[in-house]
């Protein structure tokens, strides 16, 4: 009998060391990514993903991270709150350390709060809401600037380098980003001592402009520049009805605008002469390494901004991990917050005691028949409080 229970307690303490050393030695370390691939905002996201993928391979390529390799578990939001909220809760008990994804402040906030409730990190890629952090709770930061600067800077370019004294206001109202970006955009410009002669809005959804067009038409006079807060989805069909409608003036707008379906929505005439503000000069010496390796991967150069911005959050969530030296996801948050002097492609990233979204300076843009040209890099002198 003594024997029996000598036995079986032998098998009881051999199969607890088992379960530690599965938990404690798994074979991969688990990184959710959560997209959206199909839908409004797929020229955003699926750009981010490849970047995500970039920098899976280069970091395996490389040996991993803490002697392991790193696995990505890629989920689908399709542009849909709802689904997204679905799909990042069934990530929570898949043994992940981390999540990464997404551009737009809305989707975000659909995401997010899953990981929240789980106690695990989640790295927006690309939502530029300066206040987005503290609306979700302390697992969620932004790789990205807020929209409070990227809106300063432009409106500072337009005020300091364009000459504008006067803007006309165009933005989705059913979206957080586009009325975020116009209000700040506003705030900045009319502190530099211009004028905004009037807003209009219209719902995420339509495809027709005419009516907002023919009111700007109808006054005495046209502004400097129209600033147009719009989503990737819209901004061609927007820019093309403009000029189809004979208006010429500048046009100003934000990060949404970095897809290559305002060129080819809008076409090489309409899409001339329009200014937005983005994270990195993909044509820029910086820039040139991370372009060159994602030429070799995909056999084409980066889409847009957000690719650069996926491969940073995800470099960024490994880096955390390596800092923290293990793969639990609190001490993976924990190393996140304390992140200092983060080299990447958008950027250098420290986030402050308290502080989950990083300051940087914002890349100006100029379309000129279709075609994204780097203009000046910016960092504004004045930022409005989020």
């Amino acid at each position: 009998m003594p024997k029996q229970i000598s036995m079986l307690t032998m098998v009881m303490v051999a199969a607890g060391l088992l379960m530690i050393t599965g938990i404690a030695c798994a074979d991969t370390v688990k990184i959710g990514v959560v997209e959206n691939l199909s839908g409004s905002q797929a020229s955003l996201d699926q750009p981010s993903l490849n970047g995500v993928k970039l920098a899976l391979k280069e970091i395996n390529d490389a040996g991993g991270v803490l002697g392991k390799k790193v696995e990505i578990l890629i989920r689908d939001g399709k542009s849909d709150p709802a689904t997204l909220a679905t799909v990042t809760e069934g990530l929570m008990d898949q043994g992940i350390s981390a999540v990464t994804g997404l551009s737009d402040t809305t989707m975000v906030l659909a995401s997010a709060p899953a990981a929240q409730r789980a106690g695990i990190a989640f790295v927006s890629s690309g939502a530029t809401s300066p206040s987005l952090p503290n609306e979700v709770g302390d697992s969620l930061f932004i790789e990205p600037f807020g929209d409070n600067v990227q809106a300063a800077a432009a409106a500072e370019y337009a005020y300091n380098d364009l000459g504008a004294r006067s803007v006309w206001v165009l933005y989705d109202k059913a979206m957080d980003y586009t009325y975020l970006l116009q209000r700040y955009f506003c705030d900045r410009f009319g502190g530099l001592g211009g004028a905004i002669i009037s807003k209009a809005t219209y719902q995420t959804g339509d495809t027709d402009f005419r009516a907002q067009i023919t009111s700007l038409k109808a006054k005495t006079s046209l502004p400097d520049i129209l600033f147009i807060s719009s989503g990737p989805d819209d901004i061609g069909t927007i820019v093309k009805q403009v000029r189809d409608m004979g208006i010429k003036t500048p046009i100003v707008g934000g990060d949404g605008y970095d897809t290559p379906l305002l060129g080819k929505v809008a076409g090489p005439t309409a899409a001339t002469d329009v200014y937005f503000t983005t994270h990195v000069a993909l044509d820029s010496i910086g820039a040139k390494p991370f372009v060159q390796s994602y030429k070799k991967m995909f056999g084409h150069g980066p889409e847009n901004g957000f690719a650069a911005l996926g491969y940073d959050a995800f470099n960024l969530i490994i880096n955390a991990v390596k800092n923290a030296g293990t793969t639990d996801p609190k001490a993976v948050k924990a190393a996140l917050a304390a992140t200092k002097g983060f080299k990447g492609v958008t950027g250098t990233i420290n986030f402050p005691k308290g502080i989950r979204v990083p300051q940087k300076s914002v890349s100006i843009i100029k379309v000129e028949a279709g075609k994204f040209i780097f203009v000046k890099e910016v960092m504004p002198s004045e930022i409005p409080a989020p």
